[in-house]
């Protein structure tokens, strides 16, 4: 693809106020594409993410995105939408693919089902465009999310996707400044069961390699 950071600050700045539907997965991921985005688009955050493994955590990171865009300036004038939690959809996706790696086809058709959620809501809103803050994670693939954002958007015929990939020019490691500043819950693992597994055997590894 072309340079996606060219393409998104071109969208940026033909951008007169349109109506924005921002998939967010968790506050410290949205800061700073909050704090990128105000000033150019009407944001209205979509938390949709059936790959979230309980309804405990769903809801501790939507407290989190509350409460954020009640606290950061920029982020104040910023509407939210919480989908009902349910992992049905992605429990689908994943049958047969639970063994697969962070990063295979599994978390593809992951992204392409929360970005087409995401589209659908944005057509039936009224919205004149949607993104995804899932870009700002180095552990996520900017080209994939890319590619299924522009592939809905022809395939809707609209609402236009606004490219990204929110971490270039610093911008995780000023999600991470954002996290500090306000205190805000950062998960360690993507939120999915199989993350979650990986992240406890790694943990469980590094703590045996102490007690040699």
């Amino acid at each position: 693809m072309e340079n996606i950071y060219q393409k998104f600050e071109e969208q940026l700045k033909q951008s007169r106020g349109d109506r924005l539907l921002l998939h967010a997965c968790c506050c410290p991921c949205s800061s700073h594409c909050l704090e990128v985005l105000e000033g150019h688009f009407d944001i209205t955050i979509y938390f949709y993410n059936p790959n979230i493994d309980t309804e405990e955590e769903y809801e501790k990171r939507f407290a989190e995105l509350v409460r954020f865009t009640k606290e950061a300036p920029f982020a104040k004038d910023v509407k939210l939408v919480k989908a009902p939690f349910s992992t049905e959809e992605f429990r689908e996706i994943a049958r047969g693919r639970e063994q697969e790696p962070e990063r295979g086809s599994r978390c593809y058709d992951c992204y392409k089902l929360r970005l087409r959620s995401t589209a659908e809501y944005a057509r039936a809103g009224g919205y004149d465009c949607f993104s995804t803050t899932l870009s700002i994670s180095p552990y996520k693939n900017a080209d994939w999310l890319n590619e299924i954002g522009f592939e809905l958007e022809r395939e809707m015929e609209g609402p236009y996707f606004l490219f990204s990939d929110f971490k270039k020019k610093n911008g995780y490691k000023r999600s991470i400044e954002l996290s500090a500043e306000y205190g805000l819950y950062r998960q360690d693992y993507c939120g999915c069961r199989y993350s979650r597994e990986e992240r406890d055997r790694k943990k469980a590894m590094q703590e045996a390699m102490k007690n040699q």
